[in-house]
């Protein structure tokens, strides 16, 4: 009878742990999937917006000579096209000539008048006072500036004009140009063939749509993965007396925290987008915009922070970032490591003084909490910057109109990373408080 109780509680011992990693794994496997729709979702991100801050560069744009010609000729053909001449032009334009031709008959008089030494001066002299009033000529001015003014305003005349003034325009728009007409036609080829869109303005509309989608898709996979952490931690809750279980739970819970790591250290932590919304300004009565123009765009997880800092011709940025993936990606999976071998091991491997160091004692020298602060403490500093900068660029007048816009953010890596430096810490307290005699005094 006693050999039977011992041997039925060993039974539900056991079928109580398959039931447990079975509901874990089940758990377990909705993180990593969340974690890696997180990570998948991020990369189309960071893809998409590299490609869009490419496209409205602020080079291709406000920068851009070619862009400043066409929208410029566009508004000057405008003006030439729907050109006709008001009353009130007609009247000053009819003036000014006249005053032109008064001037005109004045001079011609008076070089006529001159003293003159040839034959024919002398007759044509003569010939001028007897038959030519400079007066009745004068008085006939207005109505040869009225029949002149009539003459322009003709369609005929009109057409000839605009057709003069149209041709120089475009002379001019072929002489005008820069060098980035070839890098910018083949950046619109580029997301044509990319996006299947026919220019930019279809593809900033598309990845619009595209971008908010992706973003709430990328928030809720990292609250799901969240949520999971949770619900594996309100468990130890629930099974804090079943020491039997304790074993099974806390491997299982150091697979979360590592499902965690890894997402949180690849997926971008921290997106730094800065831009002028729009530019807008009034010429010769018509308004000319510049909108979305991408001043900087950088998007980086931790690793890629420190792929970019091993990888600078500088030695103390190489050892900074030898140090951030020795203390902040490969001694957090060794502390997780040691902590899961540390609790299925026999004692003897539990003596190990190493095993024991990594499980118990190294957390004074994981720096992926500071990491936490340190990110915080950047995007703060960095958004605060940007902010001040953006706001000098900020012009409301009646002739220039700029709105800057600051986009820089946290991105959902960095949570999921916080989750895990929190969720690491909870798990250090729960190993000591399982294994209270194995900790090193």
């Amino acid at each position: 009878m006693t050999t039977q109780q011992p041997d039925t509680q060993a039974k539900k011992s056991g079928l109580s742990n398959i039931i447990l990693i079975i509901g874990l794994s089940i758990l377990l496997c909705g993180e990593a999937y969340y974690g890696y729709r997180l990570r998948q979702n991020s990369i189309e991100k960071e893809q998409i917006k590299e490609d869009y801050s490419m496209v409205n560069n602020i080079t291709f744009g406000l920068f851009s000579v070619n862009q400043w010609r066409d929208k410029i000729s566009e508004v000057v053909n405008r003006q030439v096209t729907d050109f006709k001449m008001t009353a009130k032009q007609k009247k000053e334009l009819q003036k000014e000539v006249e005053n032109q031709l008064h001037g005109l008959v004045s001079k011609t008089f008076a070089q006529i008048n001159k003293p003159q030494k040839s034959l024919k001066g002398k007759l044509t002299k003569f010939a001028v006072k007897q038959f030519v009033d400079p007066k009745k000529i004068q008085a006939q001015v207005p109505s040869f500036a009225k029949t002149i003014i009539t003459k322009i305003n003709s369609p005929a005349s009109t057409k000839r004009l605009k057709s003069i003034a149209t041709s120089k325009l475009n002379q001019l728009e072929q002489e005008t140009y820069d060098s980035t007409e070839v890098a910018n036609d083949a950046v619109i080829k580029y997301i044509s063939k990319k996006y299947h869109v026919a220019d930019p303005v279809e593809f900033n509309d598309r990845i619009n749509t595209r971008l908010a989608f992706i973003n709430k898709a990328t928030y809720n996979s990292s609250l799901a993965m969240l949520a999971c952490v949770v619900v594996a931690l309100g468990l130890w809750l629930i099974m804090r007396k079943h020491v039997r279980l304790h074993t099974t739970l806390f491997v299982m819970s150091l697979l979360f925290a590592f499902v965690l790591l890894v997402v949180g250290t690849t997926a971008p932590i921290i997106e730094v987008d800065a831009r002028i919304h729009a530019l807008n300004f009034s010429i010769l009565g018509e308004k000319i915009a510049f909108e979305n123009q991408v001043l900087f765009y950088q998007s980086k997880s931790i690793i890629g922070i420190i792929e970019v800092l091993i990888k600078q011709p500088k030695p103390d940025s190489v050892v900074i970032g030898a140090l951030l993936l020795l203390f902040v990606i490969i001694l957090p999976i060794l502390r997780l490591t040691a902590k899961g071998i540390h609790i299925l091991a026999n004692d003897r491997i539990r003596k190990n003084g190493v095993l024991r160091y990594l499980a118990f004692e190294s957390g004074k020298w994981d720096m992926a909490d500071v990491m936490v602060v340190g990110i915080l403490m950047t995007y703060i500093g960095l958004n605060g910057i940007l902010k001040s900068q953006l706001s000098n660029l900020e012009i409301h007048n009646d002739v220039l109109n700029t709105m800057t816009e600051n986009n820089t953010a946290l991105q959902p890596g960095y949570f999921v990373f916080v989750g895990y430096v929190v969720y690491a810490i909870i798990l250090s307290v729960i190993l000591k408080r399982i294994t209270p005699n194995d900790t090193i005094i």
